[in-house]
């Protein structure tokens, strides 16, 4: 028998389509041992099943345990007219993802380099903030915890039109130029002033008086100047020439389709809205990250599951990575531990990290799988992407998805626990 949670994730796909074009994927019999044979079935069912309830038209889940990959396959095609299969090495939108895999692993290399001091003011290192009264105090650990009370967003794009929809020539253009040279779509051009009227409305954004967990974005939206402030070299240049070229890591990039790579191997996101009203594909969905150019420190990076892999396994080592250390162990046994328990934060240094009482939950309520050990961590992104490693089990979970397309109104793989549910078939191997 399937279990209660597969059972019913079974049943609420069959909502979507007729009984005969989806045959359940039964269990072979429950030994108590879930043999390699179980735990594919179960994925299988799982997945399947996302793809049946319209939770997301394909996705990719890559598992590794004792540095040794166990599981990896994908599945479904990238949109729901079954013209493109998924495949393996296919590049995902890693939206919020980016945090952990652009912006963090920099500001830890600098941590290491006494470049950044956590308990430093941010406003040290963002000079903006010295004449900010709310603003000024603020630490950099309270930053990155999400614990300094900043607003979780602001939608830029509102700047950039007329009331009518159409673009202000002040700010983007059709074709590129000196000053407009930030792409955010075949044929949009942003101007490079345009960060600065960012970076403005951010430095006069309201704070809460009342310092209690509350995530942000706006920060991770600043950390690509500071990067480049404190080491001279250019953002991407920086994490590319530090981290993903020296792990093997070549498909960690931004704007992927100005470096080469097929449009056919990237996985298309949302049909946007807003104001680029066309398919996103290989250009960033999140609008901000656009607007910068494709290139910033809280969306923007692109991927596979095995590059994504590679990273999460040097965050699990502690640090190291095929013999070669890449940040010190006391730096990364800082950021992935739980900062503020007292104010009933649950988040690392930039890392998310498992809900306080998660070990107390079912499958139903807990963040990530329940199985998960307290000092595992991880991030999720909003196209579909969630990346989570457990130092504890040497367990490193990848798993991708276009949950987004076509519109970001699909929460499917939310209201289906379908992450959670996958993980938790990893933690019953024996």
């Amino acid at each position: 028998m399937l279990p209660k949670f597969l059972f019913s994730l079974v049943l609420f796909s069959l909502q979507w389509v007729s009984a005969t074009a989806f045959q359940e994927i039964p269990d072979p019999p429950d030994t108590g041992i879930n043999t390699p044979e179980k735990m594919n079935r179960k994925v299988d069912s799982i997945i399947t099943s996302g793809i049946r309830a319209h939770a997301f038209p394909g996705a990719e889940l890559l598992v590794a345990r004792l540095g040794e990959v166990i599981f990896h396959r994908s599945y479904g095609y990238h949109t729901y007219d079954s013209l493109v299969k998924t495949k393996k090495g296919d590049l995902y939108d890693l939206a919020s993802v980016t945090k952990i895999t652009a912006a963090l692993p920099a500001v830890m290399k600098l941590v290491d380099e006494g470049k950044i001091r956590l308990d430093e003011k941010f406003s040290t290192y963002w000079k903006p903030w010295r004449r900010r009264k709310d603003k000024k105090e603020l630490t950099v650990r309270e930053i990155l915890a999400h614990q300094a009370g900043l607003e979780p967003y602001i939608t830029f794009v509102n700047d950039v039109l007329k009331k009518n929809g159409r673009f202000k020539r002040r700010f983007v253009r059709q074709k590129p130029s000196r000053r407009f040279s930030l792409p955010a779509y075949d044929g949009l051009y942003v101007n490079r002033r345009f960060i600065r009227k960012m970076y403005r409305k951010i430095n006069r954004s309201e704070v809460s008086e009342v310092k209690k967990y509350k995530y942000s974005g706006l920060p991770f939206l600043l950390f690509s100047e500071i990067v480049e402030d404190l080491s001279g070299e250019k953002f991407e240049d920086y994490v590319t020439d530090h981290f993903y070229r020296p792990l093997g890591a070549n498909t960690l990039t931004f704007t992927p389709q100005l470096h080469g790579f097929p449009k056919n191997r990237i996985v298309p996101t949302e049909k946007d809205t807003l104001y680029r009203h066309r398919f996103v594909r290989g250009w960033v969905h999140d609008e901000n990250a656009s607007l910068m150019g494709g290139v910033s420190g809280n969306a923007g990076l692109f991927g596979t599951a095995e590059d994504l892999a590679k990273l999460m396994q040097l965050y699990m080592n502690m640090g190291i990575y095929n013999g070669k250390r890449y940040i010190s162990e006391a730096t990364l046994k800082e950021f992935t531990k739980v900062q503020y328990p007292e104010n009933d934060n649950k988040r690392g240094l930039g890392f998310d990290k498992p809900l306080l009482n998660n070990r107390e939950l079912d499958l139903s309520e807990a963040l990530p799988a329940p199985q998960a050990s307290m000092n595992s961590f991880g991030h999720g992104g909003f196209t579909g992407t969630y990346v989570w490693a457990d130092p504890d089990e040497e367990l490193v979970f990848i798993f991708l998805s276009n949950r987004v397309y076509p519109t970001r109104k699909n929460r499917a793989l939310y209201t289906l626990r379908i992450r959670q549910a996958l993980m938790a078939v990893f933690y019953e191997i024996e």
